[in-house]
């Protein structure tokens, strides 16, 4: 690994791209980072219903390409290719965008998560995929999850305190009983710390999760 350690941002949106650069830059602060942006990644799935082959393949190359340009860790921002890279088998850190932050609240174990996004689709899938993470590691957490519309225009503009406004009065309304916030976009991210202050509970983000764990894993490698 070179001195600095760069880390490699394969984006399929423009809008994943400043959280987690932000995340990188405050919990990683040596790393170069490269931005890698495909902006077909999710009109083609759409087109072809979902994740295909070909898909794949597209993500491996992808994958190959960053650290053939030696990259010293890859972060995948967009949930539905996360698959890809946790099939990997590189000698070297690829991470799914939420790979970091289901460990994390797999380790935590508390004993109910409130899955926010921006739209159902994103909130359905984060719920499914986090509710089997915690299943097979024995953990008996409640999931459940809240989708807020009005989040989606405030990230597309990258409007943070419309955004930050948006999702507490969302959370505040459903988080009785909850332990602590999975947001399940990485978009939605620039709100973490100040809606954690305002609800008194961690809010746990794909961005920031994803940073600290690749600072671990390259500094374990050393």
């Amino acid at each position: 690994m070179s001195t600095a350690p760069k880390i490699a941002l394969i984006n399929a949106v423009t809008a994943a791209i400043p959280p987690a650069q932000a995340a990188l830059s405050q919990d990683f602060p040596e790393a170069v980072i490269w931005n890698i942006l495909d902006d077909r990644l999710l009109v083609d799935a759409d087109n072809r219903g979902g994740l295909d082959d070909m898909l794949r393949e597209r993500m491996s190359r992808l994958i190959a390409h960053a650290i053939t340009e030696q990259a010293d860790g890859v972060l995948l921002t967009c949930s539905l290719y996360g698959p890809v890279a946790q099939a990997t088998t590189w000698d070297l850190p690829v991470l799914a965008p939420d790979e970091a932050a289901f460990a994390e609240l797999v380790e935590a174990s508390y004993g109910s998560i409130l899955v926010v996004a921006s739209f159902e689709g994103a909130r359905d899938d984060s719920v499914q995929r986090l509710a089997e993470a915690l299943e097979v590691s024995g953990r008996k957490s409640r999931v459940t999850g809240i989708a807020v519309p009005k989040a989606m225009a405030a990230s597309k503009s990258q409007d943070t305190p419309a955004l930050t406004a948006a999702l507490t009065e969302a959370c505040l309304a459903n988080t009785a009983d909850i332990d602590a916030v999975f947001l399940a976009q990485y978009s939605l991210a620039p709100a973490a710390d100040e809606l954690q202050r305002t609800l008194g509970i961690p809010v746990v983000s794909g961005p920031k999760s994803s940073a600290v764990a690749l600072r671990r894993l390259l500094a374990d490698r050393k």
